[in-house]
């Protein structure tokens, strides 16, 4: 009787592209902060329309947070050569692990600006005073993205150093 080998867990890692995981993560994080912040603006818009394009920002700071996600993923895909060099299963999950600390920082940090920008814009809306502090606020929201992207930069250049 012959015995199937199965495939160890770092060819299994290898063939799933866990770089599309990143990109799923932090473009939900990207999608929430985008739509929430957009109800806030739309409503804003019905009180005061001349302070539409100055409430943009926080959609805008939404959708940077899929950028870092697709530049994590870009970075991990090119790590991944089977032909020119071994994948062990030490890359295999310095990927993931870099490919999750920026995708959760991605969500997380997108939620924290949907929720600000629309609360922000809506109250800027009725004290203009409240601007600058609402952008101060959306910065520390998109910097926690910031720290999940370097985190996985950093992550994601550990892999092949195991040998």
């Amino acid at each position: 009787m012959e015995t199937k080998r199965l495939p160890s867990l770092a060819s299994l890692v290898q063939r799933q592209p866990l770089f599309s995981h990143v990109l799923c993560f932090a473009g939900m994080g990207a999608a929430y902060g985008t739509a929430k912040s957009g109800v806030g603006v739309a409503s804003m818009g019905v009180m005061r329309p001349e302070l539409v394009m100055k409430s943009i920002v926080p959609v805008v700071m939404a959708g940077v947070l899929g950028i870092y996600g697709l530049i994590i993923a870009v970075i991990i895909s090119t790590g991944i050569n089977p032909k020119a060099k071994p994948y062990y299963l030490f890359d295999g999950y310095a990927h993931l692990s870099s490919g999750l600390a920026c995708g959760l920082a991605g969500l997380s940090a997108g939620m924290a600006i949907g929720i600000v920008g629309d609360a922000g814009v809506r109250a800027n809306a009725q004290q203009p005073k409240l601007f600058v502090g609402m952008i101060l606020i959306l910065i520390f929201a998109e910097a926690l993205a910031l720290y999940g992207l370097i985190v996985g930069i950093i992550l994601s250049s550990r892999a092949g150093q195991s040998r």
